[in-house]
Formats: structure tokens, sequence, C-alpha cells
């Protein structure tokens, strides 16, 4: 039997990126630490942004479906040299 547990990260606010932000010199790279489990940043991926788009998606509401958008910083493997996966 596997243990479950409930996850509810507190996940920012377009202000407190914003604020965050406000401390970082302009031409500062910005990385993104992705955590290897659920809360667990002791390891963690490291990621470069590359990116910042508006998402789309359906969801439902009280009234039917209804779009909702959603702002994604995107990210990437940091530049060096990779193998290609082949499938």
């Amino acid at each position: 039997m596997t243990d479950t547990f409930e996850h509810a990260p507190r996940v920012w606010t377009a202000g407190q990126l914003r604020d965050a932000l406000g401390r970082v010199p302009d031409n500062a790279p910005v990385s993104i630490g992705v955590a290897d489990g659920p809360g667990d940043f002791d390891g963690y991926t490291p990621y470069v942004l590359v990116g910042f788009e508006a998402v789309e998606s359906e969801r439902p509401t009280g009234l039917g479906m209804g779009t909702e958008v959603e702002y994604m910083l995107m990210a990437d493997y940091p530049p060096g040299h990779y193998h290609h996966d082949e499938d």
C-alpha cells in the first residue's frame, strides 16, 4: 500500500515575483530550480528562464466551461552539450 499526502505549495502571485525581481540587477540571468519531488528542494534540477507566456485553458465554472488565463515562466535546460534522446 502506498502512503499518500496532500501537497499544497503556496503559489506566488505576480506581485510577489515583481517585488523579488525589483532587487535584482537588470542584466542578471534568472534560473529556476525545480524540486525533485513535491516540496523536495534538497535535491533540485536547475533550468534557465527563457520566456513568459499567457496560456489559456478551458476550465469548468458554475455556468459551464470558461476560459482561464494562466501565466507561465518558460524554462529550458542550461547551456551545454547534450546527447539527443533517441526512441
